[in-house]
C-alpha cells in the first residue's frame, strides 16, 4: 500500500486535469464560471463542500483581482496549498492567454493575407452588447438600497466626465469609505486574532512601488506595460467586465495604443473563448506593444498577463492563511457593498463611452440590439454568437 507521499503526486495531477477541465468549459464571467467549479470541483470530485466554495467566493468578491481566478486558486491552495495553487493559476490562465496572444496578430494577419480588416466591424458593437448586459446583471445584484444607488450614480458621472486614469481606484476607494460612513451595523471593526504571512503583501507591495518608479524613470514600453496590468489587477474588483472602462481610458483614449475598434475586437473574442476574462490582457498588451515587431509584441502580451494576474495570486497567498478569522470583521464585507456599487457606475459608463467611440450607426445598434437580445435569452452560447458576426461581416461585407 502506497504512504500519502507517493499519493500526493498523483492527486495534485487528477487536481489540476479537473482544473483544465474547469478553464476549458468556463464561459461567460465570475458568475457563470461559479457553476462549472459547482458542478465539477463540488458535485463530481468532492474537493470542497458547496458553503466552502460559497465562502471562497464571498472571499475573492472583498479582494481586488479576477474573482472565478482568485476562487478556483483558492481551491487549489486549500487542496494543496501554496504550490499547487500556483500550478492551478497556470493551467486555469495559460490556455486561453495563449490564445489571445496569438489574437493580438489578427490584424497583421489580415493585411498580409489582403483582408478587408473592416470584416471585423461587428465583433465591436457585438462586445458593446456584452458589455451592456455585464452592466444589467451587475447592477441588479449591487444596487440594493438608496444608498448603494446614490453610489452607483456617484461613480458613473465622475469617471463620465473625468477619463484620467487615477480617478478609477479613487472613486472606489471613495465608495468603500462613504458605505461604511453611512452604515448603521455596529462593532465594524471588532478587534480579531490575525497572523498573515506578511512576506506575500511585502512582495505585492514592493513590485507596485518599484513598477511605478520605473515608470517615472525609464521610458520602456514593457515596463509602463506591466505598470499598468499590474495596477489594473490590484484596483479593480469583480473580474473582466469591470476592468474594461479603466483599459480602455488608459490604453484607447489617453495613450491611444490601439483604436477603439482593435480594442473592442479583442473584447469580442474573449466572449467566444473558455477561461477568465482577464486573459484579454494578453490581447491588450500585445496589440499596445506591436510598434516594436512581433519578439516585443509577444513580451507585450507576457508582461501585461502576468501583471494582471500576479497581484491576485500574491492576495490570496497572503489573506487565504487567516481568512476564517477575516471573515468576522463586519467593516470589510459593508465596505465591499460600495466598492461594488461605484464598479457597476463605471461599467453602465463604460457602455455608453464605448457606443459613443464605435458611432451609432444603424448596423452597429442592430448588432449590439440582437447581441443584448440573444444574451436575455440564454439560448445561444457566446461562441457560437461570436463565430455567427464573425461570419456576418465577411458576407456581408
Amino acid at each position: 500500500m502506497k504512504n500519502p507521499q507517493e499519493r500526493e503526486p498523483i492527486r495534485r495531477k487528477e487536481f489540476l486535469k479537473d482544473v483544465l477541465v474547469c478553464s476549458l468549459g468556463a464561459y461567460g464571467g465570475p458568475e457563470a464560471h461559479m457553476g462549472v467549479f459547482i458542478d465539477q470541483m463540488v458535485v463530481k470530485k468532492h474537493y470542497l463542500s458547496e458553503e466552502e466554495l460559497i465562502e471562497l467566493i464571498a472571499l475573492c468578491s472583498i479582494l481586488p483581482g479576477p474573482t472565478s481566478t482568485q476562487t478556483i486558486v483558492s481551491i487549489g491552495y486549500k487542496t494543496g496549498g501554496p504550490f499547487l495553487a500556483l500550478l492551478t493559476m497556470l493551467v486555469w490562465a495559460l490556455p486561453v492567454l495563449i490564445l489571445m496572444t496569438l489574437l493580438s496578430f489578427l490584424y497583421q494577419f489580415f493585411e498580409q493575407m489582403n483582408w478587408d480588416k473592416d470584416s471585423l466591424r461587428y465583433i465591436g458593437p457585438m462586445a458593446v452588447g456584452f458589455i451592456v448586459m455585464a452592466a444589467y446583471r451587475i447592477n441588479k445584484k449591487v444596487v440594493t438600497d438608496k444608498m448603494t444607488f446614490v453610489i452607483f450614480l456617484f461613480g458613473a458621472i465622475v469617471t463620465y466626465l473625468i477619463r484620467a486614469p487615477w480617478i478609477f481606484p479613487l472613486v472606489l476607494i471613495i465608495g468603500g469609505i462613504i458605505s461604511v460612513i453611512v452604515s448603521k451595523e455596529k462593532e465594524l471593526w471588532q478587534r480579531v486574532k490575525l497572523n498573515p504571512p506578511w512576506v506575500y503583501l511585502v512582495i505585492f507591495s514592493s513590485i507596485a512601488l518599484i513598477s511605478i518608479v520605473l515608470t517615472l524613470t525609464w521610458d520602456n514600453l514593457l515596463v509602463h506595460l506591466f505598470e499598468s496590468f499590474y495596477r489594473y489587477g490590484y484596483l479593480v474588483f469583480g473580474g473582466g467586465q469591470v476592468v474594461v472602462p479603466v483599459m480602455h481610458s488608459e490604453l484607447v483614449q489617453v495613450n491611444q495604443y490601439m483604436t477603439n475598434q482593435e480594442f473592442l475586437t479583442g473584447y469580442g473574442l474573449v466572449q467566444g473563448l473558455p477561461g477568465p476574462m482577464f486573459s484579454f490582457s494578453a490581447y491588450a498588451g500585445g496589440m499596445a506593444a506591436r510598434v516594436g515587431g512581433p519578439m516585443i509584441q509577444i513580451l507585450g502580451a507576457i508582461a501585461s498577463g502576468i501583471g494582471i494576474f500576479l497581484p491576485g495570486l500574491l492576495l490570496i497567498y497572503f489573506v487565504y492563511p487567516v481568512w476564517e478569522n477575516l471573515k468576522k470583521i463586519k467593516g470589510v464585507k459593508v465596505s465591499i457593498k460600495g466598492i461594488n456599487a461605484v464598479a457597476g457606475g463605471m461599467i453602465g459608463v463604460a457602455a455608453i463611452v464605448l457606443m459613443q467611440q464605435s458611432g451609432f450607426s444603424l448596423e452597429n445598434i442592430i448588432v449590439t440590439f440582437l447581441t443584448v437580445l440573444l444574451l436575455l435569452t440564454k439560448k445561444v452560447p457566446a461562441p457560437l454568437m461570436v463565430l455567427t458576426f464573425i461570419i456576418a461581416g465577411f458576407l456581408i461585407g
